[in-house]
């Protein structure tokens, strides 16, 4: 189990992260994510060694990492996989997978499991981008790491290669069933990944959760905003019921005893219906063709934006008169008004 209690990290007086606390499990994947600057590389960098911690401690087995008692990289039996991969050019992906392994059978275990065996004797220049990655995750495996460190390791590849090798390195790194620390930019990489997601934005935790409650019951406005599209529609509280009254209709929420009566509805484009309607509340301002879908955004009659998205099949051009509805039976996240 990895646990990081109260991590500061300084860069000279400047705090990149401050009071970070987690608990990660033998068997769990941590996404982190958030904008650009907001610390995550800093953290990974911390979790490494490679950088001093100001407060606080890293946790893993036998050792613990302080401020006053720094534990070298080599000391910590962690894997690391760059977005860079960083193969040795003039060996062999056998070669590579082996290099200083006192366990060749774990290179053999990794090569197989990772669908390498017919590349055993390439260099990596006769690899594809995918297939690189996947040398560098197996011999990152192959040294039996206590935890693994992963730093945007698909961002160098194309987006129908990352849709099927993300899922690969995930059943690899549950099969090593050690704790892996993923940091990524990618919204949908971390929620399709992830056993946790962590969002954070200017060195602080914004939200640790699952995926599935980070994405519909965000702890606040920017993880709302960061983790996919997101609309805000006015609406007041329903006096008997969780539900809540907006221009679009009525729809329940989650329960939340700190609400007030004036509250800001969380609206994805998926929980909207649209159709055109000459008599209907709002005008499409644009239109987005995304392949299976279309995403809409809509000028409604209170003069509030939001964004629907249809069936590729729905066309409907800027301009247009639309009907809005909510179109969901599940609780909604709700935010007091601000």
């Amino acid at each position: 189990m990895l646990t990081i209690s109260n991590l500061t990290i300084k860069y000279g007086q400047t705090s990149v992260v401050e009071n970070l606390n987690l608990t990660l499990g033998d068997n769990e994947i941590l996404m982190l994510v958030g904008p650009t600057g907001c610390g995550k590389t800093s953290i990974l960098r911390a979790l490494a060694g490679l950088v001093p911690i100001a407060n606080g401690s890293i946790q893993l087995g036998s050792w613990t990492a302080t401020p006053a008692k720094n534990i070298p990289p080599e000391k910590r039996n962690l894997g690391m996989v760059f977005q860079d991969f960083a193969l040795f050019p003039h060996l062999t992906v056998e070669q590579n997978v082996n290099f200083r392994l006192t366990e060749p059978a774990q290179a053999d275990h990794w090569i197989d499991i990772l669908g390498l065996e017919a590349f055993r004797d390439a260099k990596p220049d006769r690899l594809s981008g995918g297939q690189k990655q996947r040398v560098a995750l197996a011999r990152t495996l192959a040294h039996q790491p206590k935890f693994i460190l992963l730093d945007e390791p698909l961002s160098n590849l194309d987006a129908a290669l990352k849709d099927e090798l993300r899922w690969e390195i995930r059943q690899a790194l549950k099969s090593a069933g050690v704790p892996a620390v993923w940091v990524t930019h990618d919204q949908d990489e971390a929620l399709s990944i992830g056993d946790v997601v962590g969002v954070l934005k200017e060195g602080k935790l914004e939200q640790l959760a699952s995926p599935k409650t980070c994405y519909s019951q965000p702890a606040n406005r920017f993880v709302a905003r960061f983790l996919g599209e997101s609309s805000f529609l006015s609406a007041t509280k329903h006096p008997q019921s969780n539900n809540v009254i907006t221009i679009l209709g009525e729809t329940p929420t989650f329960a939340n005893e700190q609400l007030n009566e004036e509250v800001d509805l969380l609206i994805r484009p998926d929980d909207l219906i649209i159709e055109t309607d000459k008599s209907g509340n709002g005008e499409v301002v644009w239109a987005r063709y995304e392949g299976s879908s279309r995403l809409y955004a809509v000028k409604l009659d209170d003069s509030v934006i939001v964004k629907a998205r249809s069936p590729h099949e729905n066309q409907i051009e800027p301009g247009v008169r639309v009907k809005l509805a909510i179109n969901t039976h599940h609780p909604l996240a709700a935010f007091n008004r601000s």
